[in-house]
């Protein structure tokens, strides 16, 4: 392991961590907010100072939608960075290659694909509740991303395969 890779890795528990309790702070918040915008009246207009009649009539139910999926991401967050942990667990302890961390990724990829789909809900109501050009739509990075993550659990899986192999051969 080079230097660089080793500090790196030093690094990602208390980063991990700390992104944690980020999160776990981004979904309070938005639970206070969507709290907020169910019992304010004429919310989020009144909140924001904007006239209602500039807004689409359907801005408010749009935006509590839009929370409630957050918070959704929020939770699938707060699993992968528990899975995310716990990899980076078994790389510091010099076990990396075990069939737990390739079920980590699997994980992981089937996480980033539902954030993915989350994404793409909360683009579709906002292209209704805004104009649409200032929403983003699909992309291919995310996409790659999961593929990725798929591809290094099945290298995660056979480096374990092949360590028990290797193990029973001695």
């Amino acid at each position: 392991m080079t230097r660089l890779s080793s500090r790196a890795l030093a690094a990602a528990r208390p980063v991990i961590r700390g992104l944690g309790l980020l999160n776990l702070l981004y979904a309070l918040a938005l639970g206070v907010l969507f709290g907020i915008g169910c019992v304010v009246e004429d919310w989020p207009h009144r909140l924001l100072g904007f006239a209602r009649a500039d807004a689409h009539p359907r801005l408010a139910e749009g935006l509590l939608a839009m929370m409630l999926i957050a918070i959704a991401g929020a939770g699938i967050v707060h699993a992968i960075l528990g899975r995310l942990l716990a990899i980076v667990d078994s790389v510091r302890g010099g076990d990396p290659f075990i069939e737990a961390n390739a079920r980590h990724l699997d994980a992981i990829a089937w996480r980033v694909v539902a954030l993915e789909v989350l994404r793409l809900c909360v683009a579709a109501i906002a292209s209704v509740v805004w104009e649409s050009g200032h929403v983003g739509g699909f992309s291919f990075t995310p996409w790659l991303a999961v593929l990725m993550l798929f591809v290094l659990s099945g290298v995660f899986a056979q480096g374990a395969r092949m360590r028990a192999d290797l193990e029973g051969t001695v």
